[in-house]
């Protein structure tokens, strides 16, 4: 009978132990998991800072699940070319993965931002001067963007970005800033 009791207890114990466990973890995962749902109701807010032209901004692009078009204008105002003043509309999918990324690193810093948009004609010209400058960048679609953020190991970026496998991420340790797109899942 002794036995038994303590058979009991101990299962009972590791039972409790495991309960707690996935009661702690579900509430505490709770916001991380909300920010990979586009739809979820909590804000997306997002900070940016042009290294080219010096502007900053920090907005909110989605709220109650549902994109705000004015900060989404705004965002691709900020992420246009620098060299010809060409804008072209952003993809919300690489919104929502900046943001996923924002919430898990939780960055004291705005996103810097190396490249956004980029002309065919910029495009071009940096494919004859530049290493690895795609022919048919997703760059020029609003889709991709160079970033990195000042007290964040870029390393840790690529991390993240990887593990959420989203996209196209490219890690450029030397110059010190990760690449992200919204194209089939690929790492450089």
């Amino acid at each position: 009978m002794m036995n038994d009791i303590s058979s009991y207890t101990t299962d009972r114990r590791t039972f409790l132990k495991v309960g707690a466990s996935a009661i702690m973890t579900t509430v505490f995962a709770h916001p991380v998991l909300a920010a990979l749902d586009p739809t979820n109701h909590e804000p997306h807010i997002l900070s940016f800072y042009n290294i080219h032209t010096g502007e900053t901004l920090k907005t909110c692009y989605r709220s109650r699940g549902k994109l705000i078009h004015r900060a989404v204008n705004r965002i691709s105002h900020i992420m246009r070319d620098h060299r010809t003043g060409e804008i072209k509309p952003v993809d919300p999918k690489l919104l929502d993965l900046l943001h996923r990324i924002v919430m898990e690193e939780k960055p004291r810093s705005p996103l810097s931002i190396i490249s956004g948009y980029r002309s065919p004609s910029t495009n071009e010209a940096l494919r004859k001067v530049t290493a690895g400058v795609a022919p048919k960048s997703l760059h020029m679609e609003g889709r991709a963007i160079d970033i990195r953020i000042p007290g964040c190991q870029t390393a840790a970026l690529r991390k993240i970005a990887l593990n959420l496998r989203c996209g196209g991420v490219g890690y450029y340790p030397d110059s010190d800033f990760i690449h992200l797109d919204t194209g089939p899942i690929k790492a450089w």
